[in-house]
């Protein structure tokens, strides 16, 4: 009964180290020691900056989303726009090359590679110092690219990630608790600055130095999660900036969230153990410690959830308390199947919650299971996002 115990407890107890005990030390990590981000004098000149836009098949929104990108506030002679189309057969490159007027470049590659095949061919296409990335259905506001470009001032920063801000309107079904924990993800990332460096860029919104950016990535990993460990390797920190926001469509189904979550954590769990080494607290001190508890933490009770359900239903057999927590989570697991599965129980705050929650855990499980059986996932399926309207002012609040 011990071992059960043990197992059926594993997942929430690491759980609890990753979302609440972690923040804590960082917390008090900052109470003792800041890491500040030095802002320079305002007539320090620009650096040159390349935008890269990553796209498949996205001509029903590129249009659009080209159209505030060429209204950033940014000096035009020190800014290139590239367009990076993973082969693209629906008209998008055509749409791309209209605005080749207006200083947008096209970078097609010949045939489908993924995501991070494209940026590793972006870096030979980029004139920029700094490479920013963002994604093509978000709407980063006019100011938020000097802000987030600012901070290479500071020449101990290789790396700056974008404030994500979840918007959607209330009909969505994941609306509450996405919001939620994005709002969550960065007070976490604001800590990780105060206290040193962040773990994880935001992928809809960062900026890279073009020296981190050399070494090209195997196609199946992430680019936003490896700069931070790239650049720690090369000496430098990675920061989150408050007021660099980038405004994120909420997906309208869980079902979407799913496949979206399944692909990138299979991806963050693969970059993790290829750049293993930063794991190791010994030769990376604290920026390791925080790597362990702030991703393969959160990643481990994932893989551990079948077994730990197996262990308390066993229990369950032989005890009253585990019996009654048995019931309890398969009626929130039945719960939440049966907001996956209809829409119309989404108005329920209680049913929409479960939902979210066996969808996280089913994608995280699924993550893990791609990843053992060895499924190499280079190419992407864009998350489609309903359109939102852009802001004409944003406080950093």
């Amino acid at each position: 009964m011990i071992v059960l115990a043990a197992l059926a407890a594993a997942p929430l107890v690491i759980a609890l180290y990753a979302y609440l005990g972690y923040p804590a030390i960082v917390w008090s990590v900052t109470r003792l020691v800041q890491r500040p981000v030095r802002r320079p004098e305002p007539a320090q000149s620009w650096p040159t900056v390349t935008l890269t836009v990553p796209v498949y098949n996205a001509a029903g929104s590129i249009r659009a989303t080209l159209e505030e990108l060429t209204k950033l506030e940014y000096p035009r002679e020190r800014l290139q726009l590239l367009v990076l189309s993973d082969a693209s057969t629906d008209g998008t490159d055509d749409i791309v090359r209209e605005f080749a007027g207006r200083g947008v470049e096209l970078l097609r590659a010949s045939e489908r590679r993924g995501k991070t095949a494209g940026e590793n061919a972006a870096h030979d296409a980029a004139r920029g110092e700094i490479i920013v990335n963002v994604d093509a259905t978000v709407i980063v506001p006019r100011i938020s690219l000097q802000r987030l470009v600012r901070v290479f001032d500071d020449p101990s920063i290789g790396v700056a990630s974008g404030r994500d801000v979840s918007a959607g309107t209330e009909h969505l079904e994941n609306n509450g608790a996405e919001s939620r924990y994005v709002g969550y993800e960065m007070w976490l990332r604001d800590l990780e600055t105060r206290a040193g460096s962040i773990v994880g860029a935001s992928g809809c919104f960062f900026g890279i130095r073009r020296r981190i950016h050399e070494r090209p990535l195997p196609h199946e990993l992430s680019w936003d999660f490896a700069s931070p460990l790239v650049a720690r390797q090369l000496g430098y920190r990675s920061v989150s900036v408050r007021d660099a926001i980038c405004i994120v469509p909420r997906t309208p189904r869980i079902q979407a969230e799913i496949r979206r979550k399944v692909r990138t954590m299979a991806r963050g769990i693969r970059t993790l153990f290829f750049l293993r080494a930063l794991m190791n607290p010994f030769r990376y001190g604290g920026f390791a410690i925080a790597l362990i508890s702030h991703k393969l933490m959160r990643w481990v009770p994932y893989l551990l959830a079948p077994i730990s359900f197996a262990a308390l239903g066993i229990m369950a057999t032989q005890s009253r308390i585990a019996l009654t927590l048995f019931a309890a989570v398969c009626l929130a697991i039945a719960v939440g199947i049966a907001g996956l599965q209809l829409p119309k129980l989404a108005r329920f705050k209680g049913v929409t919650l479960s939902a979210f929650f066996v969808a996280v855990i089913a994608a995280g499980f699924l993550a893990w299971w791609d990843v053992l059986r060895g499924v190499r996932m280079s190419t992407w399926e864009p998350t489609a996002r309903p359109d939102a309207a852009t802001p004409t002012v944003l406080s950093p609040g």
